[in-house]
């Protein structure tokens, strides 16, 4: 099994920035890609933005130019750096893992963290 930990969110005003971070724990492989997706206004999860293991990264075109993904492999960690938020970034952004085994494709989610961009 794999454990995600979610830090980072809150209330910021437009304009600003924040710094989203997951850890993960447990049965984790070294090839992987962990990122981040939020919610949409039907509750349904839209990617944001994630990162392979060897670094290869995809944005959702909203964020792109302003949010910037990152990883530290040694500690099983993914960042999201926010910045020039907007209010319709506002909602709830949850941490994914997602691995092979077996030929299998396995996902595993964080819990979610609230970002609130609201003057």
């Amino acid at each position: 099994q794999v454990q995600l930990a979610e830090s980072g969110g809150g209330l910021v005003q437009p304009g600003g920035s924040l710094r989203l971070s997951c850890a993960a724990s447990g049965s984790i492989f070294s090839i992987n890609t962990m990122g981040w997706f939020r919610q949409g206004p039907e509750k349904q999860r839209e990617l944001v933005a994630v990162i392979s293991s060897s670094g290869i990264t995809n944005y959702a075109d909203s964020v792109k130019g302003r949010f910037t993904i990152s990883r530290d492999n040694a500690k099983n960690t993914v960042y999201l750096q926010m910045n020039s938020l907007k209010p319709e970034d506002t909602t709830v952004y949850v941490c994914n893992l997602a691995q092979v085994r077996g030929g299998i494709p396995y996902h595993y989610w964080g819990q979610g963290t609230q970002v609130t961009v609201s003057s």
